[in-house]
């Protein structure tokens, strides 16, 4: 996890945030960032400081995992996401709240893995309470998933904040890696 101070790029958040999108692009790390270049020419006067950062978090993200191909996913979010612990059935995925609370996750010795991979709920999967983590808003979350190559690796268990009973809205980015979808699909 990478923290950072977001506050340069509120303004590009709120014009975003106060906006009901949804943005999907894929392909290689430098498409995804001519995609988002053209794309959100409409959304901002001159140049975005949000689309500066975002097109960075590619960038890095790409030195991370050498990948060729990955999955770009912004939007606002108003519900809960994903409401149980969980891992996620790729190689690699970073995570960005530009704004709200960020992501839940849990050590791993705060895991019951029998009731991950059961039909636990959050009560018999955590723990302990006290000890569930959580990303800062505009931190660069990066979590192993289920795909992940090496060896021995566990991948990381997360969920999504609670916000839809408080009203909260999120701007979310998040990338995948799409380098073992394919096993998947055969």
């Amino acid at each position: 996890m990478y923290e950072r101070n977001i506050d340069a790029l509120k303004k590009d958040v709120d014009t975003l945030l106060n906006d009901d999108f949804e943005y999907r692009a894929n392909g290689s790390a430098k498409e995804i960032i001519e995609s988002l270049e053209g794309d959100f020419k409409s959304y901002f006067d001159g140049p975005s400081d949000l689309l500066q950062d975002i097109a960075n978090n590619v960038e890095l993200f790409f030195r991370t995992t050498e990948s060729a191909s990955f999955n770009l996913y912004l939007a606002t979010i108003n519900s809960n996401m994903c409401r149980r612990f969980h891992t996620d059935m790729n190689d690699m995925r970073m995570l960005c709240t530009y704004s709200g609370p960020g992501t839940l996750w849990l050590g791993e010795d705060n895991i019951n893995r029998e009731a991950l991979y059961g039909t636990g709920e959050n009560d018999t999967i955590v723990l302990n309470d006290n000890e569930i983590q959580q990303a800062k808003t505009g931190a660069v979350v990066l979590l192993k998933g289920a795909l992940y190559p090496k060896e021995g690796t566990k991948a990381i268990v997360h969920r999504s904040p609670t916000i839809e009973e408080s009203g909260e809205r999120r701007l979310l980015l998040r990338i995948d890696t799409n380098d073992h979808l394919g096993y998947l699909l055969k």
